[in-house]
């Protein structure tokens, strides 16, 4: 529903235009028409773009589901429908590896530019992100300067102005839009919220450039017309006018996110870049509505407020559904070793866990109001009794002493993470209980229909691929899925390290048909001595130092059952590593290439 609101607000926004430059007997001119034209244009482009992306992505989930029931009971790689699934289509398998899955030059992509220690400058786009960025930056360039009168001064100012204020207000629809943690794209088009948000920054930069030249075409048209005389008249007007004051005011906060937006601010001071990006939204916003004031373009203000309206209080409403109606959510916080703390949340009111699902994390005595995203690494639903006397009698009593716990593992860093471990350590065992608010869940994903899964990790990023484990094992157990290899590849700088999932792992050990498909893989990249290296058993072996990648995808690939998705969740060099990897093979075997990564 929310979906179909939004794709009616968009088409009707230009319809709105058209008809408010005609009303109270204002016949509008060419130029007027012209810009109701360009609404429509990039309106159609978004039309197509999502059309496109729909239809890829639904025609890749409706081959995959063909290929799950397929493979139900075909295991080997000599099994012919297996076999059918491994050979890779030569297009197709071009364009992951030149377009789909390419970084922009080389192989770096995920792997954070530094300028020092302290000075992190962001990550690089990707090839397809970067061929879509360059796109639409060209598109907004072209439809600034089409159909301008470049002949006559005075049209050349006033159509400039008008063009790239239009603009500028009707890109804050996908500017809002994209922003948000709930934006209807997201599960619709299967595209993550990480790409979402770069598409989001960069919509942000043209709408700041296009504002300041809507501001600037202003200004160079009263020079140009009235000469020394201008300056008087734009002083004038800034101080006696509300549409030029308020302008103004707009502008300068725009102009001021922009400033405070590099990746160098965000990532040194990111929770208070957070509070004053949104005060500057809401004050840019605020005056660019009243600078609209009577003006047609005002319904595009409209449509971008209703889009954040509305993401809004679905997070409130995620909030209330997930954290109250059995009791107020709790999280038991613990100290492990390696600096890093388990959360185990129990859930007020529980959902469906999947593998691929992450939430944000609300511990008002650790962060106050703040949100921070987390993966889920594990749940279980338990029974609890408070005593004999509170023994269920009927179903509903059932119900309400069941309780879902969910688990994370979070890596400590600056800030939030830092105190809340800090706070762990200074309590009694290690550990603390406070209250906490789940917000969620959000994403999921299924190797169900690959019949080779190979699983890359770093670090505290186990957390993302131990649901898939569980997930995959149990389904080979039920005989409901392709798979029948699953390989879990985890480097960590410390056999320490093992204690954050120890307890995880030992019922993943414990499952049904696991040794059958289940083959783990440790690196121990820092070991203290080679007495902390050794093998428990053949599907659970220790190696030191680093791995080479690209060699186990090939020993794995020289006996591939099926297709093969190849996921990683870790650190920026490691996924630029996987994903390099599996661009050079992709074209020998059926190879997709998954990566879980958040970049703020």
């Amino acid at each position: 529903m929310m979906v179909t609101t939004l794709a009616l607000l968009a088409a009707a926004l230009p319809y709105a235009l058209a008809a408010g430059s005609s009303s109270g007997g204002y016949e509008p001119s060419a130029a007027d028409l012209e810009n109701v034209r360009i609404c429509k244009y990039t309106a159609w482009t978004w039309a197509a773009i999502v059309a496109a992306l729909l239809s890829y992505r639904w025609t890749l989930t409706l081959l995959r589901y063909v290929r799950r029931l397929a493979n139900l009971n075909h295991g080997t790689s000599s099994d012919g429908r297996q076999r059918y699934f491994s050979i890779p289509d030569e297009k197709y398998a071009m364009a992951k590896r030149h377009l789909l899955n390419a970084p922009l030059v080389s192989k770096r992509h995920n792997r954070e530019l530094h300028l020092s220690a302290a000075l992190n400058v962001g990550t690089l786009p990707g090839r397809l992100q970067t061929l879509f960025l360059a796109g639409y930056l060209a598109m907004n360039i072209a439809f600034c300067v089409i159909t301008i009168n470049w002949q006559d001064t005075k049209s050349f100012y006033d159509d400039g102005r008008n063009r790239t204020g239009v603009l500028a207000v009707l890109n804050m629809i996908p500017l809002f839009l994209l922003a948000g943690r709930n934006n209807p794209l997201i599960w619709l088009l299967g595209i993550s919220f990480d790409t979402y948000n770069l598409v989001h920054r960069w919509i942000g930069r043209i709408v700041v450039i296009e504002a300041v030249a809507h501001t600037a075409f202003w200004m160079s048209g009263k020079i140009a017309m009235k000469g020394a005389k201008g300056w008087l008249m734009i002083e004038a007007a800034m101080a006696g006018s509300q549409l030029i004051l308020t302008g103004t005011i707009g502008v300068c906060a725009f102009v001021a996110i922009l400033l405070q937006s590099p990746s160098v601010v965000r990532h040194a001071f990111y929770e208070t870049f957070l509070h004053i990006h949104i005060a500057l939204v809401i004050t840019a916003t605020a005056a660019v509505w009243v600078h609209l004031k009577s003006l047609p373009q005002q319904a595009f203000v409209l449509g971008a407020i209703i889009c954040w309206v509305i993401e809004r209080f679905l997070r409130l409403w995620k909030l209330v559904r997930n954290n109250t109606g059995n009791g107020i959510t709790k999280a038991e916080v613990e100290a492990l070793p390696g600096d890093a703390v388990r959360v185990t949340l129990r859930i007020a009111k529980p959902w469906k866990f999947k593998p691929g699902q992450h939430v944000y994390m609300y511990m008002p005595s650790v962060g106050l109001w703040t949100s921070h995203p987390f993966s889920l690494a594990w749940s279980d639903s338990q029974t609890d009794f408070a005593s004999e006397k509170s023994l269920p009698n009927n179903h509903q009593d059932i119900f309400a002493s069941k309780k879902t716990t969910m688990s994370l593992v979070i890596r400590r860093r600056t800030g939030f993470t830092d105190k809340m471990w800090r706070k762990a350590e200074m309590s009694p065992g290690g550990k603390f209980v406070t209250t906490a608010f789940v917000e969620g869940p959000y994403g999921n994903q299924s190797f169900q229909s690959y019949g080779t899964v190979m699983l890359f990790a770093a670090g505290v990023g186990i957390t993302h691929q131990l649901p898939h484990v569980r997930d995959l094992v149990a389904a080979y157990s039920n005989g409901t899925c392709a798979t029948r290899k699953v390989i879990l590849v985890w480097i960590i700088q410390s056999p320490e390290h093992l204690e954050w999932i120890r307890t995880f792992m030992t019922q993943i050990l414990g499952m049904e048909k696991r040794r059958d498909i289940l083959k783990i893989l440790l690196f121990v990249t820092r070991p203290r001595s080679h007495k902390e290296i050794h093998s428990p058993s053949s599907s659970v072996q220790m190696f030191p130092g680093k791995p080479d990648i690209g060699a186990l995808i090939d020993k794995e690939q020289a006996a591939q059952v099926g297709a093969m998705a190849v996921s990683v969740c870790g650190t920026g060099s490691l996924s630029d590593d996987v994903r390099k990897a599996t661009r050079d093979r992709c074209q020998r075997t059926e190879i997709d290439f998954s990566e879980e990564a958040f970049s703020w």
